[in-house]
């Protein structure tokens, strides 16, 4: 009977058939030392320090005959002899024993792709994960041995990347880019290569897959909506209360290693040097508007703005959160005086060694933003991750006029009252009269009626009715524009349209994958649809790419943990929030359910003292809820609490 040493994963002996098969874990390792030296061979007090280190040497060597001789019962056990040792030396006999390890002159003559198909199907598992052990010269071997795998990758990688690949190696030099990635990400060779690979992969023609794959999402939302097909609506739409259990716990997770291998950029707000204020406003908007364009793009992954307006404030603490949330690359920009123009500069920094990699200037005179926003985005991709293809494919023809009086009106959406509503809704209406199908400030209308609904609280169905009209212009002249679907989501959910809400929200993050305001949109979405298992996966990766982000985010955290009936996890994120007053409501609830009635009798106070005329029934009555058990679990903390 054939057997094989397994190394990557799990140590392990399997037979012929792929089972394993029982030997002392000292055993293997001895063995995979083995396959590694010359000959196959090594004394025993080679060995006796490769296992237990620095320790005593009697003892060691004591240890390791009792390790020889369970090896050599277990041998005559299995019919086999891969282990012999004669006088001080023991051999491997490599004849008797194949394995998975790879060894130098092995595999040279295979042709490339062949040879990166076996280095990506081993390297995907970590080498000799289980095995642990405190000997200096183990971890020296295993470092060894690391590092010769990434250079047999990194050199079969390049040699298979120079051939013509079919589409089918194109995504086997992607996952291999990934892997060496994945090992190596502070090392800027690596990077240029895995920019190179992305690059040889066909970028082009993967972003017509991609954009096809949108158009095939636009499709079923609208089938969805008209109810033309039934199939590609139930797709998108979600399921009943009776089938949301299983739905939650099938769920899967994005794999983390992904995340782990997409380059991070964070876009800092600009410092103002000059004497114009109203220049430190335009160029934090355009900033902004650079960072969400970013958003779309799925090799790479942007710090939300409001986090980087969050950092770009508090210097003491950037290097710390850079390092902390893995930021690779930084757009530190300042506004200043070039004799009567005021310019914005702009440098693209690679953390990892302090490089700076591209620097512009660029002028900050009205009828320039629109240019320089593409100028400048595309400067970036092109630095960051050769996604200059992409680029270009998505940059829009702006009118410079409409495109200034949409960031003028954009700094007022930051504090939401009434005023600064009605003067966003002034700024846009200027916009769209020189741009009419300026799909952002449309957009943005539409978000001013459905926040003027929420501040007046006058339930005005006018008003999400204007939402509503807006954002469905958006998405039928801009099937690629999320922000159109996020609006259309926010106005269907206030009315109580569950499933299109959901769909609409489906869409937006297909749309922009890495944007935090739209996810999070999403996860508030599916809270009220009552899945908050789902809800709370949402929100939890908004809050990774905007780790600073605004109370709604984390106060949609503590309400998808109220309705999984996590009341302490609730309780966390509320503590989370830069004013937790705001989920007064939800903390008494929250308290109440816990047990603790006067911890809740102090929320309660709190609230009532600046709304006294509260009435839980008829605020869970304009609360949209799709199931009524949500309502119920609310309904019973808030009258526990005291209400």
């Amino acid at each position: 009977m054939a057997f094989v040493l397994k190394t990557f994963g799990r140590l392990q002996l399997v037979d012929e058939e792929g089972n394993t098969v029982a030997f002392p874990e000292k055993g293997l390792l001895l063995l995979a030392y083995l396959f590694t030296t010359d000959q196959g061979s090594a004394d025993r007090t080679t060995l006796a320090r490769f296992l237990w280190g620095e320790a005593d040497r009697d003892v060691a060597l004591s240890t390791l005959r009792k390790v020889i001789s369970r090896i050599k019962a277990r041998q005559i056990d299995l019919g086999i002899n891969i282990l012999s040792s004669q006088g001080n030396v023991l051999t491997l006999d490599r004849g008797a024993l194949s394995s998975d390890m790879l060894l130098a002159g092995e595999g040279e003559e295979v042709e490339p792709f062949s040879r990166l198909r076996q280095l990506v199907t081993l390297m995907n598992q970590p080498f000799l994960e289980p095995v642990h052990s405190h000997s200096r010269q183990f971890q020296h071997w295993l470092a060894e041995r690391e590092n010769y795998h990434n250079e047999l990758l990194t050199n079969t990688l390049r040699t298979a990347s120079q051939l013509a690949p079919s589409r089918k190696d194109a995504e086997l030099l992607r996952k291999a880019a990934v892997i060496l990635f994945r090992t190596e990400p502070k090392d800027p060779e690596t990077l240029q290569l895995l920019i190179k690979i992305f690059k040889a992969e066909g970028e082009v023609e993967l972003l017509r897959s991609y954009f096809a794959q949108r158009r095939s999402a636009t499709s079923r939302s609208s089938a969805a909506r008209t109810g033309s097909d039934d199939s590609d609506a139930k797709f998108l739409r979600p399921p009943s209360a009776s089938s949301t259990a299983k739905l939650e716990a099938s769920l899967p997770l994005e794999p983390e290693d992904i995340r782990i291998a997409i380059p991070r950029l964070v876009l800092l707000p600009p410092r103002n040097q000059s004497a114009r204020p109203q220049a430190g406003f335009l160029a934090a908007s355009l900033v902004e508007d650079i960072t969400i364009g970013f958003c779309v793009f799925n090799s790479l992954e942007v710090i939300a703005p409001y986090s980087a307006v969050q950092i770009g404030h508090q210097v003491e603490t950037q290097k710390a959160f850079f390092e902390r949330h893995c930021v690779n690359y930084i757009l530190d920009t300042r506004i200043s005086n070039m004799g009567d123009e005021v310019t914005l500069f702009a440098q693209l920094i690679f953390f990892d060694q302090n490089q700076i990699v591209w620097a512009e200037r660029f002028s900050l005179d009205r009828m320039d933003l629109a240019r320089d926003r593409r100028v400048v985005a595309r400067q970036i991709a092109l630095s960051v991750s050769s996604e200059i293809e992409r680029h270009e494919a998505l940059r829009e023809d702006l009118n410079p006029v409409a495109y200034h009086r949409y960031l003028v009106g954009r700094r007022h959406l930051a504090r939401l009252t009434l005023p600064n509503l009605r003067r966003v809704r002034k700024e846009m209406k200027a916009a769209l009269s020189v741009s009419p199908d300026f799909a952002p400030a449309l957009s943005s209308m539409a978000r001013t009626y459905s926040k003027e609904w929420l501040l007046t609280a006058r339930g005005d169905i006018d008003l999400l009715q204007l939402a509503e009209t807006f954002a469905k212009q958006v998405t039928g002249m801009r099937s690629d524009f999320a922000d159109g679907y996020r609006e259309l989501g926010v106005a269907k959910l206030l009315q109580g349209a569950f499933d299109e809400s959901a769909e609409a929200m489906e869409v937006a993050e297909s749309l922009a994958p890495h944007y935090a305001d739209v996810i999070a949109d999403y996860a508030d979405t599916l809270v009220h649809c009552s899945l908050p298992a789902m809800a709370l996966r949402k929100i939890e990766r908004a809050i990774e790419l905007n780790p600073l982000g605004p109370d709604t985010y984390f106060w949609t955290a503590a309400g998808a943990n109220y309705a999984l009936g996590e009341f302490e996890a609730s309780l966390d994120y509320i503590g989370q929030m830069a004013d937790p007053h705001l989920a007064d409501r939800l903390s008494a609830a929250n308290w109440a359910m816990l047990g603790h009635q006067d911890k809740a009798r102090i929320f309660v106070r709190r609230f009532r003292e600046g709304n006294p005329d509260f009435d839980v029934d008829k605020w869970l009555s304009a609360v949209p809820s799709k199931e009524q058990w949500h309502k119920d679990l609310y309904r019973e903390g808030l009258k526990k609490a005291g209400f």
